[in-house]
């Protein structure tokens, strides 16, 4: 199953997860403010998880939360073979090479999911999905790049 195929949109559909179980380092929720703050429409799911997540200063983030620029293993429910995914900004994005954007249901999804918890997203005119955040194969504050 290709997550990526219908995460390259930038506009957002149903919730992801629970707002209320995410954490983000404080630039992550610096840069995601501006980035709204600039978008035409910016997605009510993500503006109300930027209001509603725990903000840690990048050196206390746990090194099993997905940041932004973090790869991920994500594994469909379905049991499909699992797929390495990079959460980035829109301007980054590339569905083609697993690049998926942070205003993207699967990329809103997965911004402060925890290894180990289901993600749940809806693509634009699809059916509700969910998949398994596997592994957490990079993340930049673990890695000691606090500015990524």
């Amino acid at each position: 199953m290709n997550f990526s195929s219908s995460s390259s949109s930038s506009t957002l559909a149903a919730a992801p997860q629970p707002v209320r179980e995410r954490t983000l380092t404080q630039l992550d929720h610096a840069r995601l403010s501006r980035l709204l703050d600039s978008q035409d429409d910016p997605g009510e799911v993500l503006s109300e998880m930027l209001d509603m997540s725990e903000v840690v200063d990048p050196r206390e983030i746990a090194a099993d939360i997905v940041t932004m620029n973090s790869r991920v293993l994500l594994a469909d429910a379905g049991g499909a073979r699992p797929q390495e995914l990079t959460l980035c900004y829109p301007e980054q994005a590339q569905a083609s090479q697993g690049k998926v954007s942070v205003l993207s249901p699967v990329g809103a999804s997965l911004l402060g999911a925890q290894v180990g918890r289901t993600v749940q997203w809806t693509p634009p005119g699809g059916a509700a999905r969910q998949a398994l955040v596997q592994a957490l194969l990079y993340q930049p504050e673990a890695a000691g790049d606090f500015l990524r």
